[in-house]
């Protein structure tokens, strides 16, 4: 009996709306956190400095991996690092990286 109740329970949360991914951020508090970034990242134009532009990220349909642009894949990149970029899994908390993540919705 207790094996359905774990599936049970996970089904009435995703049935009744509620999301396991990462937490809403704040854009101002992201923008802030970024400044960090932007010494390698742009924002507000499509040059690239040593790492590509961020200006308008989640308006393309898809990332240099190929993969869809979601908050999912851009934390993961934002996570693993690579091409130069370091990880930043255990440099930001959860908070901040979600903070970003809006921002980069913003520009």
């Amino acid at each position: 009996m207790r094996k359905l109740i774990v599936p049970a329970a996970l089904s009435a949360l995703v049935a009744g709306g509620l999301s396991l991914a990462a937490p809403k951020g704040d854009a101002a508090k992201g923008k802030e956190t970024f400044e960090q970034c932007g010494v390698c990242h742009n924002v507000d134009n499509d040059e690239k400095k040593v790492g590509p532009s961020l200006k308008g990220l989640f308006k393309h349909a898809k990332l240099k991996n190929g993969k869809p642009v979601t908050d999912g894949n851009v934390l993961e990149l934002i996570n693993a690092g690579g091409n130069g970029m370091p990880s930043y899994k255990d440099i930001l908390s959860d908070e901040e990286k979600a903070n970003v993540i809006a921002y980069l919705k913003t520009v």
